[in-house]
């Protein structure tokens, strides 16, 4: 609305920095219905339509301009800009520009060079953000003493529920049951349902068990064609499917008045992916439901798909969602907490715990033991155990053997005969576990493997205990470029694979290259690339270059 009266004023274009072609295309939709001048620059349109939109925006017929956060940094877009009347440059999705937003998006990082050549004002908009990230969106878009507008968070028509299950089995039942209860069976009537997972195969393995139960079911993620995508979010939208299995690739923009039901059959991995995904329930203001299938495996999972999951910001965002998960306490009072940083003193009245807070299963969630991080002196014990580990061991497998339990796995891994085994009989394994994760937090201990993650000491401590016929090298300088090319992969928007592949990696550990010349005799790593990525992957090897000297004249 604000676009529309700056244009009827006169006073030019409003440019809207917005994250998903999706969400463009459906706003420039629904302003053109409502007879407003507004187009949308990106990708996926021909040179002809981009052409239209550029030409127009130019000569003042706009009253919206919809970019990418990409396209908005561009010079010769910036030149563009700073020859054109804008009214207004809107940030959307703001939460994008924080390392410690749920979607984080490493070109929101420099939208701040807008304001070398434009004028106008700026506003970033978000839905989702804690102190913590309002403080770094104002830094990162380098806003001088901003006017903070905060809305209600609280969703009184909403009402949150945490169930705790294990087994798919189970959560599929838990799943059905909440969408029976929304009334959704069947291929026509009212409202609709999402089902959030975390993982495609997820996704399409729960989406056909809804079909084989009655449900008129589709799926939707990242790694379907656009046009398969488009089909199952377009049958969503006419009502032919009214439930949507999908990962966190169906999000920004969704707006469906009458979405009735919202079941994360797994958990997410923080609390703001979580009410930002809820939040879509029952738009209109009719009662919703949101219900979170939790279990400890969830968290596990969050860990393998993220590639922050050594850092304090990502262990953190997974504590406040356990903490979430497990309390006895109104719902809606913790999210409000959360992103207000204030306790909020009314109780929504709707929530499971709210409606029944002495109920066995309000109570089996209250932590009978809470977590607390250990003191230094079993902090230290547990990575000496960690150290005396003639093989890597899971986490739960390492709780285990310093709270001394007997189990098969115990006897089967020679943990019975640790020095450290049994110390910690008397401590809970909550806190156990949660002064592992803090330890990997700050890299005392790392997580290796994804699929069966176990935990080691890093660097030269993996290296003592390492068989000689693999050197600790190749665990080091192996690791570092392959999460090297991997934050790379995320930055370009390019498959990992295209940064370099493996065979590079270990081509380089055995060559140790100390020149761009002797990176160019490496198969594999063309001019272009080298030119790229070369100083970058010289820079790992020399940090590894004294160890392999010792080895090799040894």
């Amino acid at each position: 609305m604000t676009a529309i009266a700056l244009a009827r004023r006169g006073a030019g274009t409003t440019i809207v920095v917005s994250p998903l072609i999706a969400l463009m295309n459906d706003q420039v939709g629904s302003l053109g219905a409502r007879g407003v001048a507004a187009a949308a620059v990106h990708s996926q349109l021909d040179d002809a339509v981009r052409g239209a939109a550029i030409r127009a925006f130019v000569v003042g017929e706009l009253a919206v301009l919809y970019v990418s956060p990409e396209r908005a940094v561009l010079d010769s877009f910036k030149r563009m800009l700073a020859r054109t009347r804008i009214a207004l440059v809107a940030i959307d999705e703001a939460h994008c520009v924080s390392q410690w937003g749920h979607d984080f998006r490493p070109e929101y990082m420099r939208l701040h060079e807008l304001r070398d050549v434009v004028s106008a004002p700026i506003v970033a908009l978000t839905a989702t953000a804690t102190p913590r990230v309002l403080r770094e969106i104002a830094g990162g878009l380098a806003l001088r003493d901003p006017v903070i507008v905060r809305g209600d968070f609280r969703r009184p028509n909403l009402a949150f529920e945490v169930q705790h299950h294990r087994g798919d089995p189970d959560r599929l039942a838990a799943t059905i049951a909440v969408l029976d209860g929304a009334g959704l069976r069947g291929r026509t009537g009212p409202g609709r349902g999402i089902v959030y997972c975390s993982t495609r195969k997820k996704t399409e393995t729960v989406a056909a068990e809804l079909k084989a139960a009655g449900f008129a079911a589709a799926h939707y993620h990242a790694g379907r064609t656009g046009l398969a995508r488009d089909r199952a979010q377009r049958a969503f939208e006419l009502g032919r499917a009214r439930v949507l299995v999908a990962t966190s690739a169906f999000g920004m923009g969704v707006d469906y008045p009458d979405v009735r039901a919202i079941v994360h059959f797994q958990a997410p991995g923080s609390l703001e992916a979580y009410y930002q995904e809820a939040g879509r329930a029952s738009r209109d203001g009719h009662p919703g439901r949101c219900v979170m299938l939790f279990g400890a495996a969830d968290l596990m999972t969050q860990r393998r798909l993220s590639e922050g999951a050594g850092s304090h910001r990502h262990e953190d965002a997974l504590a406040a969602l356990e903490r979430y998960a497990n309390a006895a306490r109104c719902r809606q009072q913790i999210i409000c907490a959360h992103f207000t940083g204030s306790d909020d003193p009314i109780a929504c009245g709707v929530c499971d715990v709210c409606v029944d807070p002495s109920s066995a299963r309000a109570i089996r969630r209250a932590p009978v033991e809470p977590a607390t991080v250990l003191a230094a002196v079993d902090q230290q014990l547990i990575i000496d155990a960690v150290g005396a580990l003639h093989r890597s061991v899971g986490k739960l497998n390492l709780v285990r053997a310093l709270r001394g339990s007997h189990a098969k796995a115990m006897i089967a891994h020679g943990l019975v005969h640790l020095p450290q085994f049994g110390k910690l009989a008397k401590v809970s394994e909550a806190s156990i576990v949660a002064t592992i994760d803090r330890l990997i937090a700050e890299r005392r201990l790392v997580r290796r493997g994804r699929k069966y993650p176990t935990v080691a000491l890093p660097g030269p401590a993996v290296a003592r205990r390492t068989r000689v016929d693999r050197p600790p090298r190749t665990a080091s300088v192996t690791f570092e470029l392959d999460r090297y090319r991997k934050r790379m992969a995320r930055q370009l928007k390019w498959k990992t694979y295209m940064v370099f592949p493996r065979s590079v990696i270990a081509a380089i550990d055995r060559q140790r290259p100390s020149s761009r010349e002797a990176l160019a005799r490496i198969a594999g790593l063309g001019p272009s690339k080298i030119a790229r990525f070369g100083d970058d992957i010289l820079a790992v090897v020399l940090r590894h270059a004294d160890g392999f000297a010792t080895e090799r004249d040894g």
